[in-house]
């Protein structure tokens, strides 16, 4: 299946085999190209740093402060350019929590225009109410959303202060002291051991490991457990042992300045007349962890915020819901009907005063002499506050309120929490939750978050038989999964797990040579390095990839052990038997070569070259007449149907004449000063012939539990899922993780960066050959892919920045002058227009497919992706990874998700929600997210509803109140309205209601639909909550009127005054509006029983309590309402008049429900009809086959995901341990591997 790349015009084409960082290039890079106009090979150019590079000077803290290392702060104020190693994620102190708190509220449109009115109410001429009717809901909106957002912020503060007093040795005053990590600066020397965590970015010193070998590892920078090694320089590891050597340490760095490049670092190290160069081989990083190494001593080259960790980390960005943007247009839109409405009002009173008032004794206020237009301005002013509990202020309390108790059902739910590690479900923020139900497109990590990063032995074929079955001694296919009894072997890992007891039989007969030669073959043919532990005498394998590590690992369960080595041999025992074979040659892998080698000498004095590689280089390399080529293949075919990581292993017997000559070759172009690497190549052509073939490896590159189902469900649900990874194993590994994952289908169609770029290319100049005469190119309209949602999209880091041309500037301005000289044909982007044009039409090629994987991509490209998506599609995204090469990712989309519970959590620190594993995902939005926005659309759609019933009846009031800005209700009952009377129900259907369980929204996922596209609250719902209010307040206001006309009580009087009239809407309002949202519950409980029922009776309960006597002698001027509801509520006429006002206000909804349920019901409606019916099937759990991937297709991924071994580091002699003793030059070994690097 290998393709031919496409070719690039101007430049050579992107290497699959690199992650590019070309946002981060600097001027000698740039400059490079800039002098070749058309180069044809890549040119090799040293990097230097440039022109005022970053300096530091080992045990001087003083230099870091020296004037020229100054930069202006604010005016004239200056501070370091050398950050201090406190890291601070807080957004607040306690300076600046109070304005900036404010601030940020205040952005919020309704917060703002309650300002303004409390501004108003205190003016006497236009207040119609009083100002605490405004101030105190005011004052608890800004309260409890402070509060909340300080909980929050103390969290930071919190997480801040535990990592800032991290432990640390520090080298100060010629001693080792006990120091804190915030208090370490750049220059400082510090003492890491084993275990610890990497304080900062440093140059690493020595170690008590031979040679200052450092082993470390980087799940907290990418999420892989597999060590890393990093060493220190010949000179600093031979004279830096000592604490007092160390003390005396004045050596000056030179560097390049801080930057966010994980995969490069160039600087010189001047000490005693000499210079080192140095790279990031000798850097420890920030985030990374020390292991199997006692001691190891460091100088401090960037801290804090300068660090490479906290560089890829990105902006914080504020996080806002579509909802929540969408309700501030919708205050707007409140605030131009208010206006509107005012306007009116005021215009009204304006001719009626002229006409009516002016000449009305009776309605003489004493203010004859303003004129009519003064009063309708005041009239106008007095219906702005009249008519203000439109935009409710209590909406917002009550929104949190919800956001805060959504977060804690999330981080209650118990199908979310992870036993194995502890670790629960947690919502780090409260105001996303609804967002969550409204996800469109979902962008993962690979490595750590759909898988374990653990590779397993799954099976392997020697000769032409497949073992890795479930299968008896004798081969007989068994019903049930026994695993093997390894007792016999005691260097058998427990953990191992293997089932096929056909291949344990042959091992222990030893009647099967091929099946020896294997296993010998996969104990001696890597570059694993092992280390003793000293406790148990348990053997721990160190590993250049975890495939690696899994062979070997594999090989010794099996009775063939790797013990050591030493530079030229390799100790193994053999069924129990103890051999040492002498190295002749490494033949180390390489991304080209796809393959390696080992060349021994066994006891006996047999030569033998053992290799093992990517079938697709090894089959050309065999023998003509070897053995088990077809049964080879057939069996390669089947592990990659079931999308196993595949490699074949051959050997081939070598004669003394033979090795002798080859190694002459060998050792000349070992010593090439020029293209050695290619020269290398060339010479281990020659050996690598004609091979023989033994059989081939399988390994699964397991997922995570879950993941295949939760792709499938959220597939389901219509949600995009892309895979991000900067994974170096490539686009194979990352395509049969695809597979595995079931992202991909066998019936799919791929297309790679290649692919990808052509047909971007013929789009641009198919659009520059139709420009209009305006100049401005269009969009065109055409889909990419004739068959929708068959496509798949896989795009290396290299590709990803050919095809969206993302370059330093500097670089594209010389680019595109050099394009300008040539073509304007090539389909390169001549200017900017042009550039957002291709960037538009690469998201809309990869929207058209069901699955886009982008690998080899750096943290930048990663979020580069997000915000391309945000920006083009206007689509809500979620990010989920858990390495802090993923933070970027994670804070530039909608919703962050960190995976917690791994080595790393600097990911679970910049995410909104972390949990354990990547199938909670599911639940995370099918069932939280689902509900979240559910709820909240009703609550917001209920509560414009029951605001507009009860403010309008003001409107309807004001024709027969001579516009006069008088209110129709009573002061108080406007105070508790949406405080006491109607906040309960409608508080817990936004935290309770559910229209199915938990089960049923997983099962269904299409009831998650409506989320993404927003059919429950948009402006259509606006408007019908708007006019179902102008019905109700009509009702309210019309029919009460009405009965009030002519009416005559029991005791032969007229209740027809203006306070009993308002005791009938007000109450008639109250029943209303709770029976409104019973009939829009979906779930109900106790809870809403008596919240419903509580609210009504508090209603009577305080209305009869503030129209007391008693009361009214106290408060006199305040309650003025005095035995109002007692006389009123007497008369059966006016109950009549109630029940009347809310039949009729709510039958038209009744039959409005009735008919969309039974007519045009929606999808969650047919699955509630049959809920019952649905909650009793019981759904048959079977145990899926492993996906087969089909046969169009086979590439073993294993060997061209396979990193560079340890080979030059064995092939030193630096890895083998040995007793500490004094060193000197001349008694240190040869730097190959410097050598190699210079």
């Amino acid at each position: 299946m290998s393709r031919n790349r496409a070719d690039s015009v101007d430049s050579l084409e992107p290497d699959d085999e690199v992650v590019p960082y070309s946002d981060d290039e600097t001027d000698d890079e740039l400059e490079q190209v800039s002098e070749a106009e058309e180069p044809e090979v890549p040119a090799v150019v040293e990097v230097r740093p440039s022109e005022g590079p970053w300096k530091v000077r080992a045990n001087d803290r003083d230099f870091c402060n020296l004037p020229e290392f100054q930069k202006p702060v604010f005016l004239c104020f200056k501070k370091s350019k050398y950050s201090g190693n406190s890291i601070k994620m807080y957004k607040y102190n306690a300076i600046t929590f109070l304005p900036f708190n404010l601030f940020e509220q205040f952005k919020r449109a309704a917060n703002l225009y309650f300002l303004a009115l409390l501004i108003l109410q205190i003016i006497p001429q236009i207040s119609t109410l009083p100002w605490y009717t405004t101030l105190v809901p005011l004052v608890l909106v800004l309260g409890i959303t402070a509060i909340k957002d300080l909980v929050d912020d103390l969290a930071r503060h919190r997480m801040d202060k535990e990592i800032n007093n991290r432990k640390c040795d520090v080298l100060l005053n010629g001693r080792f002291q006990e120091a804190k990590w915030m208090d370490i600066h750049v220059g400082d020397v510090v003492r890491l051991k084993k275990n610890d965590f990497i304080p900062a970015d440093i140059l690493l010193l020595s170690t008590s490991n031979p040679n200052s070998l450092c082993y470390v590892e980087t799940a907290e920078l990418d999420g892989e457990t597999n060590l890393k090694f990093k060493m220190g320089l010949r000179m600093t590891d031979e004279r830096l042992q000592e604490e007092q050597q160390l003390a005396h340490f004045d050596a000056m760095i030179e560097c390049e300045e801080p930057n966010n490049r994980l995969d490069k670092f160039v600087g010189v190290m001047k000490w005693n007349s000499d210079e080192f160069s140095l790279d990031l081989n000798n850097m420890l990083l920030r985030g990374c962890k020390v292991r199997n190494t006692d001691l190891a001593h460091g100088l401090v080259i960037f801290a804090g915020a300068d660090t490479k960790i906290m560089r890829n980390g990105g902006k914080t960005r504020f996080k806002r819901t579509k909802i929540d943007e969408l309700m501030n247009y919708m205050v707007y839109t409140i605030f131009v009907l208010l206006i509107l409405v005012s306007c009116g009002l005021a215009i009204g009173h304006t001719y009626w005063y002229e006409n009516t008032g002016r000449h009305a004794w009776y309605l003489s206020d004493g203010k004859q002499e303003e004129t009519a237009s003064y009063r309708g301005f005041l009239s106008f002013w007095g219906y702005i506050i009249v008519l203000n509990t439109m935009v409710p202020i209590s909406l917002y309390v009550s929104v949190e309120i919800i956001r805060l108790g959504q977060s804690k059902f999330i981080n209650w739910d118990l199908q979310m929490y992870y036993p194995e590690k502890d670790t629960p479900a947690k919502a780090r923020t409260t105001t996303l939750n609804e967002q969550l139900g409204q996800i469109e497109y979902i962008f993962s990590d690979k490595t750590g978050t759909l898988t374990q990063n653990i590779m397993a032995f799954k099976k392997c074929t020697i000769g032409d038989t497949i073992y890795g079955g479930d299968t008896s001694a004798d081969g007989v296919p068994l019903d049930t999964s026994q695993p093997v009894d390894l007792s016999w072997n005691k260097y058998a890992d427990g953990r191992f797990q293997y089932y096929d007891h056909s291949l344990i039989s042959r091992i222990r007969s030893k009647s099967d040579p091929d099946v020896l030669e294997f296993f010998k073959l996969l104990c001696l043919c890597h570059t694993v390095m092992v280390e003793q532990k000293e406790d148990n005498d348990d053997l721990v394998y160190q590993a250049a990839s975890p495939d690696e590590g899994a062979l070997v690992t594999a090989a010794r369960n099996f009775g063939f052990v790797f013990l050591s080595r030493t530079q030229d041999t390799v100790t193994v025992s053999e069924m129990g038997v103890e051999r040492t074979y002498k190295m002749l040659a490494l033949l180390d892998f390489n991304s080209d070569r796809k393959r390696m080698s080992i060349i021994l000498k066994s006891p006996e004095g047999k030569i033998r070259l053992y290799c093992k590689g990517a079938d697709t280089v090894v089959y050309e390399r065999l023998h003509p007449s070897s053995k088990y080529m077809e049964g080879t293949q057939s069996a390669l075919e089947v592990f990659a149907n079931e999308t196993l990581r595949t490699l074949c292993l051959c050997y081939k017997d070598i004669t003394e004449e033979e090795f002798d000559s080859w190694s002459s070759k060998h050792k000349a172009v070992s010593v090439s000063m020029t293209n050695r690497e290619v020269a290398l190549d060339e010479v281990y052509e020659l050996i690598e012939r004609n091979l023989q073939l033994i059989g081939a490896t399988a390994i699964e590159d397991k997922l995570q539990d879950g993941v295949p189902e939760t792709i499938a469900k959220l597939a389901n649900a219509n949600i995009k899922i892309w895979v991000l990874t900067g994974d170096k194993k490539g686009k194979y590994s990352s395509l049969n993780i695809g597979y595995s994952c079931q992202l991909l289908t066998d019936d799919m169609h791929i297309h790679y960066g290649e692919d990808v770029n052509k047909m971007l290319e013929a789009r641009q100049i198919h659009r520059r050959n139709n420009t209009p005469a305006t100049g401005r190119p269009v969009k065109i309209k055409e889909p990419f892919f004739t068959e929708q949602g068959k496509n798949a999209l896989i795009i290396t880091g290299g590709w990803l920045n050919e095809i969206l041309y993302e370059k330093k500037k500097k670089r594209r301005r010389l680019r595109l002058r050099k394009l300008k000289k040539t073509s304007s044909q090539n389909g390169q982007p001549l200017d900017e227009k042009e550039k957002e044009m291709r960037q538009i039409d690469f998201v809309d090629m990869a929207c058209e497919c069901s699955a886009v994987i982008c690998c080899r991509v750096t943290p930048k490209q990663k979020a580069n992706v997000v915000s391309l998506v945000k920006k083009y599609k206007k689509a809500v995204t979620l990010s989920i990874g858990d390495g802090a090469n993923d933070v970027n990712m994670i804070k530039t989309a909608d919703i962050g998700v960190g995976i917690s519970g791994q080595e790393g959590m600097q990911a679970v620190m910049s995410s909104d929600y972390a949990f354990a594993q990547f199938r909670y995902l599911q639940r995370l939005l099918l069932v939280h997210g689902r509900w979240s926005y559910i709820r909240m659309c009703k609550f917001l759609r209920y509560f414009f509803y029951k605001n507009f019933a009860f403010t309008l009846v003001h409107f309807w009031y004001s024709f027969f109140s001579g516009y006069s800005s008088q209110v129709a209700y009573e002061d108080w009952f406007i105070t508790l309205y949406n405080v006491c009377y109607s906040s309960l129900p409608v508080l817990l259907v936004g935290l309770l209601d559910q229209d199915v369980s938990d089960s049923l929204s997983i099962r269904f996922p299409r009831l998650y639909l409506p989320g993404p596209q927003g059919v429950l609250f948009n402006y259509k719902n606006f408007f019908i909550s708007l006019f179902h209010g102008i019905f109700t307040s009509l009702i309210i206001f019309f029919i009460p009127y009405g009965a009030f006309k002519q009416t005559m009580g029991q005791d032969g009087e007229a209740p027809s005054d203006y306070q009993s009239f308002a005791v009938v809407t007000a109450s008639s309002l109250i029943i209303i509006v709770n029976l409104q949202i019973s009939l829009n519950t979906s779930y109900w409980t106790f809870v809403n029983f008596f919240a419903v029922l509580g609210s009504i009776a508090l209603y009577f309960g305080i209305m009869f309590d503030i129209h007391s006597a008693g009361i009214h002698v106290i408060f006199t001027s305040g309650f003025t309402f005095t035995g109002v509801a007692s006389n009123a509520l007497r008369q059966p006429y006016l109950w009549l008049t109630i029940i009347l006002t809310v039949g009729i206000s709510l039958l038209p909804v009744i039959c409005i429900q009735f008919l969309h349920k039974t007519i045009w019901p929606s999808e969650g409606d047919k699955i509630q009809r049959n809920r019952k019916k649905y909650e009793k099937e019981v759904e048959e759990v079977k145990k899926p086959a492993p996906f087969q991937r089909g046969r169009r297709s086979r590439r073993s991924a294993y060997a061209f995901s396979h990193s560079r071994g340890y080979a030059d580091l064995i092939a030193s002699g630096r890895s083998i341990r040995r007793k500490p003793a004094r060193r000197t030059v001349q008694d240190s070994i040869q730097e190959v591997w410097q050598a190699g690097n210079s």
